[in-house]
């Protein structure tokens, strides 16, 4: 899952991404309203989380919110505050935040209202992702091929291994390019090396292997790769 922090005070930002990330969500991290509203603006679609911070450079956190909701994204927003006031509160929602968070804050009721807002969200991750007798595990980061559910097969992921899987099975059988990738699955501005999906598939390919299932993803050369499912699978 991809999230976009907006939060201009250095070290609680770079607590929040540091956090999030060992949980495993892709962070991309701004620190200015107008720099969030050109993400949002361009590829808004590509996130599936918002925590905004109220008072920001350039654009505020409630504008951010109002201008994403008259552009008629539902992605929940999580609003970062000092300001505790019920009318401020009521402020935030109005203008489309779905929850409220008052600074001073621990990251353990951060974790948790995120999770809160994903289960308020059904488009968003479940606990488990079954496609067929396969199945992605949030809780333990694992990927189980139960055929034979007697003796199910399963392995341990890594952050990244569970990222691909988990895009991947969300559109399967697709053609899923490497710009696809790494615009869901790296930060902006993160720059990594041109052949990290490639080396970041064989890595999954491989630990697929353990199990038997590295031909669930198929390389369709020139355009990209395909998680293959279906009936026989």
């Amino acid at each position: 899952m991809k999230i976009l922090l907006v939060e201009d005070e250095p070290d609680l930002g770079e607590a929040i991404k540091r956090i999030l990330t060992q949980k495993a969500y892709i962070v991309d991290w701004v620190s200015d309203g107008i720099e969030a509203w050109d993400y949002l603006e361009n590829q808004w679609t590509q996130y599936t989380l918002a925590i905004f911070d109220w008072l920001l450079p350039g654009l505020s956190g409630i504008e951010l919110c109002q201008k994403l909701r008259q552009k008629g994204s539902f992605i929940p927003i999580l609003i970062l505050t000092a300001k505790d006031t019920e009318a401020d509160k009521i402020m935030g929602l109005d203008a489309g935040a779905d929850d409220y968070l008052v600074k001073p804050f621990g990251m353990g009721e951060l974790l948790a209202r995120l999770r809160a807002l994903q289960r308020r969200s059904p488009q968003l991750q479940p606990q488990q992702l079954q496609l067929n007798h396969f199945i992605l595990d949030y809780q333990f980061y694992t990927f189980s091929d139960q055929k034979n559910s007697d003796h199910p097969l399963t392995i341990s992921l890594t952050n990244k291994e569970f990222q691909l899987l988990d895009y991947f099975m969300r559109h399967p059988n697709q053609i899923v390019t490497r710009d696809q990738l790494l615009g869901q699955l790296w930060e902006v501005g993160s720059e990594p090396e041109s052949n990290v999906v490639a080396a970041q598939i064989r890595l999954l390919r491989r630990k697929l292997s353990e199990i038997s299932c590295d031909h669930l993803i198929e390389t369709v050369y020139g355009l990209g790769y395909r998680f293959l499912i279906d009936h026989h699978s």
